[in-house]
């Protein structure tokens, strides 16, 4: 470990040790000591699991509750160590030169490549659309969420080296933090409902996306022109668009109503208003130029003596406090204008963004004429960049319904009889688009988004239905999305057919032929297993960027990536580069889920690396070149893949449908007590029925994970390496394979990842609870199977060896999650027995399981 990381876990971890003590006694730290010392023993083989299960079911359940809870505290502040020295990592690396998978890194390639009108035309395309989503997979509460964040700040200040007096005022309050963490409930207490999500949200948003937007613009500015950028019109356009599902994702959430999509929007509006009233009042009280040095241009005069006019008192107070400075003037004008806005002062708000960004370009024109090209593209340009990327509504807000519904709705409109309350709710969501479009522009919502869509008439139900609304129809851009691997299969067949919807050939000549598919990853996994859902994407997006060339349209595909590697999740960079070749095109949009939220957006700098990643990967693999390697690969490897495909599919599906699978797995994992965490507002099943084929992917996966099993990252890749090497033979193409092929290089990177995380010796315990020892054998032979072939074929001796830093991170976790774990099965073999029938026992049980489930979560930074 390096020794930076090592001072700051040492230190968290002895403060945590003192505050247990203060707590409990020098006894729980004693205990807390005793199961730490036996699993790393366990770990390196001298001493059994059964001895450290041993220890842990002698405990009292009040006792096994606090060790759990001091882990899951511990964990909390690793994470947090571990996050500060990957900034500490980012810092040390930017030594000013193109720093690996960075903006500069892939402009300087594509220029070395290729000439600068193609480097020029892929960034005149460049988009890049992340959309929050509510899915539930965000284990901490927001307190504890916060409580981290404010022990981060002062983890901050110790380790800038303070004098000794504020050193120690600093340990005595992160000592005081920690004690309130430890003190703190860690999971919630009432459930979430969608507001409550919405607002989680736009904490990322407050305190990092907001701030990080311009410096991204910025970096690729430098990167496109050198020193030259802030004192010239930028080459870097905002290609940034940020969505959002939250309290517009419907689809089996029946909390989210036609109401809370408007409180949603509502809500984005306040945080983004508020947002640009503060940086332009910023900016205007240290934009101090002096008419004498910068006079103003006559445009800018003119729009003073029109705001005058508009607004005598007002103008003649600001310039009584800025006398000689009518750009600083203007600018804070523009700042209370914005204020108006957000509280609806018609007589002084702004009509919409557009406007406001006309006032900013008047005083950003007006420096230029008078020479101050530094002022007029420094920080002016940066608040211009700011609105033009978040207007007054922070994020685009994307309708999503399941479309069994709609033909339904349809057919009682229709009919002109009476309408359900879920054809009311419908068009009720509808109007409520329409009045978002009127308040902030069609840009605000527009996208309404068809799960399971498995034809064309599922799209052309949703355009009858807003049409139905006549002339207060919203304008819409109806997305289908493919899940099922059958649904995948028939994509371009659905797309043939919304060609011959009106309603769709009249938005494609409006938007410029522009049409967007979304393709799920986390139910087509859970069809058909990781390795064939792979293959089945793979193919999809092959045949629809032909489809699209076919047609003359410009094609995005939307990414449904959820955060872990059974739902598609895995490093943004490397999956946009293993995208099949011509299906970027410049144009990247995925989901960002939970946990991920946090993870990726949560902190200024390392927001600002994973937005460059994205970036840098869209552009390279927007390249020929990339995609000529990447087409050559796919052209000689795919029938090797298809084997594969097909072995690890059949595998996938044996386990699946064995008889009572759906009951074995809810008693050898968690997954019904998952819900009582409260983490969402989303029920974890579709419907009322308790079959596998209505769980939701995120408990699916987040299940399996508590088990240590990780089934949904590799079960039947495998068998799939089976079938063609025959059980490790003949490894030769294999190999020739994950060496060139992106595709088939992430896919067992991934694997391999998953692997890590799981632990043989714990899954088989969590197996045994379900007393289906075939079963059990089947995946324990899986997993051998798997874990050997992966290693033979990426030639690495253990799993992660190519991987230093994160194969240190999971070795260093994997104990402590191992404690955990085996609190967690006494807790879960306890309640399967059907033995607990006292009800205090009963609470104390399910207590130590869920704060057991949120510690694990935290140890493997994966939920669903």
């Amino acid at each position: 470990m390096p020794e930076p990381l090592r001072r700051d876990v040492r230190l968290l971890g002895a403060m945590l040790g003192d505050g247990l003590v203060e707590y409990g006694g020098q006894e729980l730290l004693d205990d807390v000591e005793r199961l730490r010392r036996a699993v790393i023993a366990a770990r390196r083989g001298e001493t059994g699991i059964e001895e450290v299960a041993a220890l842990v079911d002698g405990w009292t359940l009040e006792r096994a509750e606090q060790v759990a809870r001091a882990f899951t505290v511990y964990f909390h502040l690793t994470n947090l160590a571990e996050e500060h020295h990957r900034i500490r990592t980012l810092r040390e690396r930017d030594t000013g030169g193109a720093v690996p998978g960075s903006v500069a890194a892939a402009v300087e390639e594509i220029r070395a490549s290729s000439a600068d009108g193609r480097l020029a035309e892929v960034i005149e395309g460049l988009e890049f659309r992340p959309v929050f989503t509510a899915h539930p997979t965000e284990a901490r509460r927001r307190a504890v969420v916060t409580a981290i964040q404010r022990i981060s700040d002062l983890l901050t200040g110790l380790n800038a080296g303070p004098g000794a007096g504020e050193r120690e005022e600093a340990e005595r309050r992160l000592r005081e933090e920690i004690d309130l963490l430890w003190r703190t409930a860690l999971r919630r207490g009432t459930q979430m409902d969608p507001l409550d999500e919405v607002r989680t949200a736009m904490a990322a948003f407050d305190e990092t996306i907001f701030r990080v937007v311009p410096e991204v613009y910025r970096s690729l500015d430098r990167a496109l022109e050198g020193d030259g950028t802030g004192t010239r019109p930028p080459k870097a356009r905002p290609y940034l668009r940020f969505g959002s599902w939250i309290g517009g994702d419907r689809d089996g959430n029946p909390y989210v109503t036609a109401q809370v999509t408007r409180d949603a929007v509502m809500i984005q509006s306040e945080h983004v208003l508020r947002a640009l009233e503060a940086a332009c009042a910023r900016v205007g009280r240290e934009l101090t130029v002096h008419e004498a040095t910068t006079p103003a241009s006559p445009a800018l005069r003119e729009a003073l003596a029109a705001a005058r006019t508009a607004q005598p008192a007002r103008i003649e107070e600001m310039t009584k406090r800025s006398p000689g400075e009518p750009h600083r003037q203007f600018l804070l004008y523009a700042a209370a204008r914005v204020a108006a806005t957000r509280v609806r002062d018609a007589d002084l708000a702004y009509a919409s963004p557009d406007d406001l960004l006309a006032d900013l370009r008047t005083v950003q024109d007006s420096l230029a004429e008078a020479g101050a090209a530094r002022q007029a593209y420094g920080r002016v340009q940066q608040l211009i960049w700011q609105v033009e990327t978040f207007g007054f509504h922070l994020a685009e807000l994307e309708i999503r319904q399941h479309s069994e519904l709609h033909a339904k709705a349809l057919a009682e409109v229709d009919g002109g009889g009476e309408q359900s309350e879920t054809t009311q709710e419908i068009l009720d969501t509808l109007r409520v688009v329409a009045w978002i479009q009127r308040r902030f522009g069609v840009r605000a919502c527009h996208r309404y988004i068809v799960s399971f869509t498995r034809s064309a008439e599922d799209i052309a139900n949703v355009h009858a239905l807003a049409a139905s609304l006549g002339d207060g129809a919203p304008v819409l851009d109806v997305i289908p999305l493919f899940e099922t691997g059958e649904d995948l299969e028939r994509a371009p067949h659905v797309l043939d057919g919304m060609l011959e919807i009106p309603a769709v050939r009249r938005r494609l000549e409006e938007t410029g032929r522009r049409l967007e598919v979304m393709l799920g990853y986390s139910d087509s996994a859970k069809q058909l297993g990781p390795a064939s859902a792979t293959l089945r994407l793979y193919d999809t997006q092959e045949a629809l960027t032909a489809w699209a060339a076919h047609h003359d349209v410009r094609l995005t595909l939307f990414h449904g990536r959820g955060g872990s590697l059974g739902r598609g999740g895995g490093p943004a960079n490397r999956a946009i580069l293993a995208q099949a070749p011509g299906s970027v095109a410049g144009r990247f949009k995925v989901t960002e889920q939970g946990e991920v939220i946090f993870a990726r957006y949560g902190h200024p700098q390392i927001a600002h690396r994973h937005v460059e990643q994205v970036t840098s990967a869209v552009l390279l693999a927007s390249t020929g070149a990339v995609q000529d390697r990447a087409r050559d690969a796919a052209a000689r490897f795919r029938p090797l893949a298809d084997k594969i495909g097909e072995a690890a599919k059949a595998s996938f599906r044996a386990l699946i449908e064995s008889e009572g699978f759906a009951s074995w797995f809810a008693r050898v994992s968690p997954l019904e007590e998952i819900a009582e965490l409260r983490i969402g507002s989303r029920p974890a099943r579709r419907k009322a029925a308790r079959g596998l084929e209505d769980l939701r992917a995120i408990p699916w996966v987040f299940a399996w994970t508590q088990t240590r099993v990780n089934l949904p990252g590799w079960y039947g890749l495998g068998s799939g390496l089976a079938a063609v090497s025959g059980d490790g033979r003949d490894l030769a193409e294999l190999r020739e394979a994950y060496e060139a092929w992106p595709l088939f290089n992430t896919l067992l990177d991934n694997a391999e990842m998953s692997l890590a995380k799981s632990d043989r010796a714990i899954a088989e315990r969590y197996l045994a609870l379900g007393e289906r020892p075939e079963l059990s054998e089947a995946v324990l032979a899986e997993y051998d199977r798997t874990r050997s072939l992966v290693l033979a074929v990426t030639g690495h001796d253990r799993l992660l060896e190519n991987r230093r830093v994160l194969s240190r991170a999971v070795e260093l976790r994997n104990p402590y999650v191992d404690a955990l774990s085996l609190l967690q099965l006494r807790a879960l073999s306890a309640l399967r027995s059907g033995d607990v029938t006292d009800e205090g026992e009963r609470a104390h049980l399910e207590a130590l399981l869920l704060l057991s489930v949120n510690g694990v979560a935290a140890g493997l930074q994966n939920t669903g």
